[in-house]
């Protein structure tokens, strides 16, 4: 399917995700591999066990849904039209911001790179979208581009049932952290980043704890 592209009727179409498509292969080709490889080591014990079928039976079976994720995570792209998140995987859905129920801020940790962004949930089914705001590894990292960020802040504002006011005010934060030439390290997504306990692949914030955060900032 194509990607979507601007035309005159509709507003401009932001990416909210960094493409790099030497990285895409890169980490394609890693993740074939470690399914591979995940799915011999546990076919190898069946077929131990159980002979040669039951060895090929379960590594497809351990194989095919890895696959399935690893496909659905390289497919994955995010756009921003006026106020609705456009999500890409097989097909297309639309997220409107301003009518979101619930926006969460999340920070995932995989190896000692942390991931801030945002859940927005629309509350029905298929209608959540994760928008990924800054990915940090040491003391540098890859943040959302200054545009992106500003129009997000500004789509969240008018977000009034599930309080974007004070996600927005995040994002309004980080962009006059970056304007006044601050290191990554002092800015607010990195500082959420760094604040969130080790050991939790997962972990997600309230729009109360994000609201205390913000307040701590200085404007």
């Amino acid at each position: 399917m194509a990607e979507p592209t601007g035309t005159p009727e509709t507003p401009e179409r932001l990416p909210l995700f960094h493409d790099d498509p030497k990285l895409r292969r890169r980490r394609g080709c890693s993740g074939i591999a470690g399914v591979v490889i995940f799915a011999a080591a546990f076919g190898g014990i069946a077929g131990l066990i159980g002979g040669e079928i039951a060895g090929l039976v379960v590594a497809g079976v351990i194989a095919l849904p890895l696959l399935y994720i690893m496909l659905y995570n390289l497919r994955r792209r995010v756009w921003l039209e006026g106020d609705t998140l456009i999500v890409r995987t097989w097909g297309l859905r639309r997220i409107g911001l301003t009518e979101a129920e619930r926006i969460d801020l999340v920070i995932s940790d995989v190896r000692g790179t942390r991931t801030v962004s945002l859940l927005v949930n629309a509350g029905k089914r298929r209608k959540v979208a994760k928008v990924d705001l800054a990915v940090y590894s040491g003391a540098g990292g890859r943040e959302l581009g200054i545009l992106q960020l500003r129009k997000l802040a500004n789509a969240l504002l008018n977000n009034t049932e599930a309080n974007g006011l004070v996600f927005s005010e995040l994002l309004v934060a980080q962009l006059k952290s970056e304007a006044r030439g601050d290191a990554a390290a002092e800015r607010p997504l990195y500082r959420l980043a760094s604040a969130a306990p080790s050991g939790k692949y997962i972990q997600r914030f309230t729009m109360e704890a994000v609201s205390r955060f913000v307040a701590t900032l200085d404007g």
